[in-house]
This record gives C-alpha cells, sequence and structure tokens, in this order.
C-alpha cells in the first residue's frame, strides 16, 4: 500500500492504496464520486472517462500511480451549484436514454471542445468515435454537442441563489424519457 495524493475537482485527496489500482475504483469507491461508471474495463466504451490536465482519459485501466495532474469528474463540471453548459444541453435535448454511458459523453465532449470551441459536424463525430452508447443515441448527443455551443462553455457564476438538481428519469428509472428537473432555493 501506498499513499497517493491525487487532485480532483479542485480538492486534494490522499488515499492509502496499491499503486496499481485503477483510478476509477478510487473515484468511485474511496471518493464516492459516482460519475464515472465500469463499462468494459478495457479502456474501450468510455464509460470511464475523466478528464486529466485537459485530455479525456479512461480511468478504468489508468493506475493511480500513473496520475500526473488535476483530474476533473462529472460532478467536477457544475459551478456553484450550476450545471455545465454541456450538462444542461443534455438535458434539453433529452440526449440520455439509460444514461449509462452518459459520463463518457459528457466528459470526451469537454475535452473536444476545450481543444476546438466550433467543431464541425465531422469534427463532432470523429472526436466522439470511441465512447460508445448501447441506446444509439447518438444524434441526441450530437445534437446535445451542437446545443452547448450556443452558450459561454467557461466559468458562469449563478444569478440567482437557486440551484438546478436534476431528477431521475428515463425508461431504466421508470418514467417518460422527458426531461426533469428541479429548482433548489
Amino acid at each position: 500500500m501506498s499513499r497517493i495524493t491525487l487532485k480532483v475537482n479542485g480538492g486534494a485527496h490522499t488515499v492509502d492504496v496499491d499503486p496499481a489500482t485503477p483510478l476509477l475504483y478510487i473515484l468511485r469507491n474511496d471518493l464516492n464520486l459516482q460519475g464515472p461508471h465500469f463499462g468494459c474495463g478495457l479502456g474501450q466504451c468510455g464509460a470511464c472517462t475523466v478528464i486529466i490536465n485537459g485530455a479525456a482519459v479512461r480511468s478504468c485501466i489508468l493506475p493511480a500511480s500513473a496520475v500526473k495532474g488535476e483530474i476533473t469528474t462529472l460532478e467536477g463540471l457544475a459551478t456553484n451549484g450550476k450545471l455545465h453548459p454541456l450538462q444542461q444541453a443534455w438535458i434539453d435535448e433529452q440526449a440520455p436514454q439509460c444514461g449509462f454511458c452518459q459520463n463518457g459523453q459528457i466528459m470526451t465532449a469537454k475535452a473536444m471542445l476545450d481543444k476546438n470551441p466550433h467543431p464541425t459536424d465531422a469534427q463532432i463525430r470523429e472526436s466522439m468515435n470511441n465512447t460508445l452508447c448501447r441506446c444509439m443515441s447518438y444524434n441526441r448527443i450530437q445534437a446535445a454537442i451542437k446545443r452547448a455551443l450556443e452558450k459561454p462553455l467557461g466559468f458562469q457564476p449563478p444569478d440567482t441563489a437557486e440551484r438546478v438538481v436534476p431528477l431521475t428519469h428515463g425508461a431504466a428509472s421508470g418514467g417518460s424519457r422527458a426531461s426533469k428537473k428541479a429548482v433548489v432555493a
């Protein structure tokens, strides 16, 4: 066991783990971050994607000891309770169906847009090509990325004390695919 300090979503976290432990396991089990999912365990599907130093990285195959730099997970995209424009676009376009791949889709899209804030449709498809969606909602995902481009993608402080909280929705939860959200003061 080794003590490893990881910079995650703006904070430093020290964990005592085997250095070969995949980053995904630490994020989910030790830091209780549920955005990155275990999909294939081989770095092929993208469900476990996080951003490290601006690059989309598959956390299921990255040993914790190899992490160098700031890690951003899906939970780290919202600022002061306000969803990132990509997260809001996902809700507005009703992109998720089962929702399992959405972490990887959003994090891959964020890394792409940080490098290329004005991608063509072909560039979006190419960047998203290796992030799999079992429900085949690729058209909605592309529409959500394009919708997010209509808003500034950087930090935007909230203009009220309210925060938007997405509610569970979709066939997996027994609800409709209609977008639902609650505003909490």
